[in-house]
């Protein structure tokens, strides 16, 4: 065995050193401007003097577990219609995919190494989601043009560079409320592309609330027969299918990232009380004060004023049957269930019941901060909103969404409209988002929601999501002692041409100095709608 693979390795460097021969020296090419302007800032990241000419024959190398990465640069490259072929090995080509586990103690599960140098590009990673960040660092390196396809340039040069990188947290994560206003798969989709592109990895869906119900149960079909039907005044109604639903967690899951399903409860809970009455109290006392009695539907903008009867033992089965079904279709760990801003003598004993619930239909569970009021289990997730609101009596895991840094349906800047300003008067400002620390040990990372009492179109999704979410994306990946604002704005109005052509309209915030703000009509990105398989290169 060792003798053959001396011969194997012989062959190759003879070969290697005859087409050197025969090309020449590669041509040297100096590096002129500034590095890519890659965001989240890698945790070590050295930029050499030239750059890498891209060849007209290109070949894509893998060892085992590297099959679906090079299906995802074998895509990159097509976009930017450079021609490759994708072969397994080790080292057999100008592009090299390398995962071994044993990196993991050096690079993490997420971690990786992106080297460029004369002779091409190699990646390494402990696993397939490093190599999957890898390959969007080196997307941006790619002129921005590559978002939309319209790449007619000759020659596709990188700068030349060696970075090793991984992730400050776990968690790195944003929640699109879906419930005050729908927000359908289309939109997912391509929330989910520009998420992947940044390397946030969890998307939480408020999927219920007082407005509509946005998930299908089918054995509870009224949901979203009647729950379904409201939105906020002006905003939109409707609902996920179950093979919707489902099929974006598959869109999601290829691009490392995990959809967390959220039905609040037990307030926030008035389009199931209309679709479902008997979950009321006797003449409806748990809903008060009566904005709003069924079968209105409710369009307003107030909350904490609807609950479940807590006193009915029955609400435990309608919650049994929401939950066991939700679980069956849900893919990733966790199920979110809400249980916030809601005052009742039962309340503990209801965040008991649910939190034991989602555990026996095989989930863990997540909850806004109150539940920690509750002796919930310790494996359950407490997701953060308010500084010091409420005492906890559990020590859990934490994901800290702090209003005053992370909510992002606050004003861009001090008196936009359509945005809330509850939290901070002045709004949740790009660097209000950067600025966020933590040394609690108990925090796994970050995730920055968007509640849609204001925001009713796709238009006005992306300006509360962008650029901030850029700062989300650093907070999230990069340790702080190596994060610095003044540069950060430095490598977000890098980023504005790629948002440019990525459809994003995103908010001009004026402390950045844009480029010229030309949003491409179709919001599109090179991964859209790809889905890597392994059984194409077999």
């Amino acid at each position: 065995m060792k003798s053959h693979l001396l011969k194997k390795t012989i062959l190759f460097l003879l070969i290697t050193v005859l087409l050197s021969s025969c090309s020449g020296s590669p041509e040297v090419i100096k590096a002129e401007g500034p590095p890519p302007s890659v965001i989240p800032l890698p945790q070590s990241v050295e930029w050499k003097d030239n750059m890498y000419l891209i060849p007209e024959v290109n070949h894509i190398c893998y060892n085992n577990g590297g099959e679906k990465t090079a299906e995802w640069l074998q895509q990159l490259l097509k976009v930017a219609n450079i021609e490759s072929e994708i072969n397994s090995g080790e080292s057999c080509g100008n592009w090299n995919i390398s995962i071994d586990s044993a990196l993991q103690e050096e690079l993490g599960e997420e971690g990786y190494t992106l080297e460029i140098n004369d002779s091409g590009v190699t990646i390494n990673s402990a696993t397939e989601a490093g190599s999957f960040y890898a390959i969007q660092s080196l997307r941006q390196f790619f002129p921005a043009e590559i978002e939309q396809g319209n790449f007619v340039k000759d020659d596709v040069l990188l700068r030349q560079t060696f970075i090793q990188d991984k992730p400050e947290y776990s968690w790195r994560g944003t929640m699109v409320d879906v419930a005050r206003s729908f927000f359908g798969i289309d939109y997912l989709k391509q929330h989910v592309d520009r998420m992947a592109l940044y390397k946030l990895n969890r998307l939480h869906l408020h999927l219920t609330d007082d407005q509509g119900w946005r998930i299908e149960i089918k054995g509870k079909p009224l949901l979203t027969e009647i729950g379904s039907k409201g939105s906020v005044e002006g905003g939109r109604s409707g609902y996920l299918t179950q093979e919707e639903y489902k099929e974006l967690q598959d869109y999601a899951l290829e691009r490392n990232i995990v959809i967390i399903p959220e039905v609040d409860m037990p307030g926030h809970i008035y389009s199931a009380l209309l679709a479902y009455p008997e979950l009321n109290c006797p003449g409806n006392s748990n809903i008060g004060p009566k904005g709003v009695t069924p079968p209105e539907l409710y369009t307003g903008y107030e909350v904490g004023w609807s609950k479940f009867c807590l006193e009915k033992p029955e609400i435990y089965d309608f919650v049994s049957d929401v939950i066991r079904e939700l679980s069956n279709i849900t893919k990733g760990p966790w199920i979110h269930i809400g249980g916030d801003e809601i005052e009742d003598p039962r309340y503990e004993e209801f965040v008991v019941k649910a939190d034991s619930i989602v555990q026996q239909h095989g989930k863990l569970t997540i909850g806004w901060q109150e539940i920690t009021q509750a002796p919930v289990s310790p494996n359950a997730i407490s997701q953060k909103w308010w500084a010091g609101h409420g005492e906890s009596v559990v020590n859990v895991k934490e994901i800290q969404s702090f209003c005053s840094n992370f909510y992002l349906d606050h004003a861009n800047v001090p008196g936009q409209e359509n945005t809330l300003n509850w939290c901070k008067e002045t709004g949740v400002s790009i660097e209000d988002v950067y600025s966020f620390s933590s040394n609690d040990p108990n925090v796994i990372g970050v995730e920055a929601p968007v509640w849609t009492e204001h925001v009713l179109s796709d238009e006005m999704l992306d300006d509360r999501f962008w650029p901030r979410t850029l700062a989300v994306a650093e907070v999230g990946w990069t340790l702080e002692s190596k994060r610095d604002f003044k540069e950060f704005l430095v490598r977000v109005a890098g980023q504005g041409e790629r948002l440019n052509n990525l459809g994003i309209h995103y908010f001009d915030t004026p402390n950045v100095q844009w480029n010229q703000r030309n949003i491409a009509e179709r919001p599109e990105s090179v991964f859209h709608e790809f889905m890597a398989s392994k059984e194409k290169i077999k």
